[in-house]
């Protein structure tokens, strides 16, 4: 449901839930004041997931050597050396 409608202030005020349930559903609502637009509700976007650490247990390889120094050739490649 992408739809807009527009809605007095009056409306907006007594149906204010109904109202919400429509945005929640993907409705935009223009609420005007004597005829005239002054504010509009949408939706907002969605959450992004929550983290969960751990969830690749299992999944990824890490050498044992991982963190050890890298070769001098690759450390002068990032220096810039010549």
């Amino acid at each position: 449901m992408n739809s807009t409608r527009q809605v007095n202030v009056h409306e907006a005020k007594t149906h204010f839930s109904q109202l919400l349930e429509e945005v929640g559903a993907g409705a935009e609502i223009v609420i005007a004041k004597a005829g005239r637009p002054v504010a509009r509700l949408v939706p907002l976007e969605p959450r992004r997931p929550v983290r969960q650490p751990g969830y690749l247990k299992g999944k990824l390889d890490v050498p044992d050597d991982f963190d050890a120094p890298l070769p001098d050739a690759i450390v002068e490649g990032f220096a810039g050396a010549p």
